[in-house]
């Protein structure tokens, strides 16, 4: 995610970057793609006070986001900081606090809100009637590389919550009603993970109007791909799926470029005639603007300049953000206790 965003400073107009930093050969690698030229760092706070940046971009691994991010914020930076906020709740709310007292915006990295596709796919959810049900998934049989990435996630975080804030956020989008109870269930399937840990999980939420969601996630080279991509919303009116036939192939669960391919938007209509029979048939609704996940980033960079350019208030964005993670943990606190969570 880090190289994403750097490729999009690196295109930005009214953008400059002033510094790479990373602790390992990366930071490196990334500035050769780009052309060279930039100023490297390994230590983060050498970094801040060498370049004295108008803004970061934190795109590490969750445990350094709250640190990182509050230096940032106290040294009079914007912030750009990937999901989750945090590695805890409290976290999450010492950087907004952070935030709100310097006077300075904070953008979280959800990316699927500058989706087309899944802006439709909400918006599709608010018409078919109340109760919701949510079905959601990502499971990804990850190898190479990106095992590793889920190892060193893993460190401290669990999929449900790491990678779960995302989707627990459309579910908020999609019903636009408070969660009141949460329950998930959770299994360590490899011990090259800590032993505190999980890399199977699945959790579910209730809402205060009566809907439901569900969603789960499993990292690692033992995961199927039998049904890794489900992305539904159904209703009293009928239902909307997202069709990623592409995206959703074998081999595909663990590749970034495809978590954000929709493709397709399939629409059912549940109206019935006097013979039972349905009035409409299905639609398939295809956007002609499927960017695919570098203009995603680059979309992403252009609301953190757009934010900061027009003042533009992130409260309520920041909010959610802590509220999705608060969700997230309390589905955590679920599999470690085996209890449902009051919320």
């Amino acid at each position: 995610m880090g190289a994403s965003h750097a490729e999009a400073y690196h295109t930005l107009k009214g953008v400059e970057i002033c510094g790479l930093v990373s602790t390992g050969k990366s930071k490196e690698v990334l500035n050769a793609k780009l052309g060279g030229g930039y100023a490297l760092y390994d230590d983060y706070k050498e970094a801040l006070q060498a370049t004295k940046p108008d803004a970061v971009c934190i795109s590490t691994y969750p445990d350094t986001h709250e640190s990182f991010a509050i230096q940032a914020l106290e040294s009079g930076c914007h912030v750009f900081i990937e999901k989750p906020l945090a590695d805890t709740v409290a976290g999450a709310e010492r950087v907004a606090e952070a935030a709100k007292k310097a006077k300075k915006k904070l953008v979280v990295g959800y990316i699927l809100r500058h989706h087309p596709s899944w802006e439709r796919f909400v918006q599709l959810a608010h018409g078919l009637g109340k109760p919701l049900v949510m079905r959601m998934n990502l499971n990804q049989q990850s190898h190479g590389n990106m095992w590793t990435v889920h190892r060193n996630l893993m460190e401290s975080l669990s999929p449900i919550v790491d990678c779960g804030v995302h989707y627990i956020d459309v579910m908020c989008q999609m019903t636009r009603s408070k969660p009141v109870q949460v329950s998930a269930i959770g299994a360590r399937l490899t011990e090259e993970i800590p032993a505190g840990n999980y890399n199977y999980g699945q959790l579910q939420i209730r809402f205060e109007d009566g809907s439901v969601g569900w969603y789960e996630a499993g990292w690692g080279p033992m995961m199927s791909e039998t049904a890794f991509f489900v992305k539904d919303v159904i209703g009293p009116k009928g239902c909307v799926s997202i069709v990623a036939k592409e995206a959703g192939g074998t081999g595909k669960s663990d590749s970034v470029e495809s978590h954000t391919k929709t493709e397709s938007l399939r629409y059912h209509h549940a109206a019935l005639d006097k013979n039972d029979q349905f009035v409409k048939p299905d639609e398939w609704i295809n956007l002609k603007d499927e960017p695919d996940h570098q203009e995603l980033c680059n979309r992403e960079q252009r609301y953190f300049l757009k934010a900061i350019h027009e003042n533009v208030d992130l409260t309520d964005h920041v909010q959610d953000a802590v509220n999705s993670l608060r969700i997230a943990f309390a589905c955590d606190e679920s599999v470690r206790t085996g209890k449902v969570v009051t919320l």
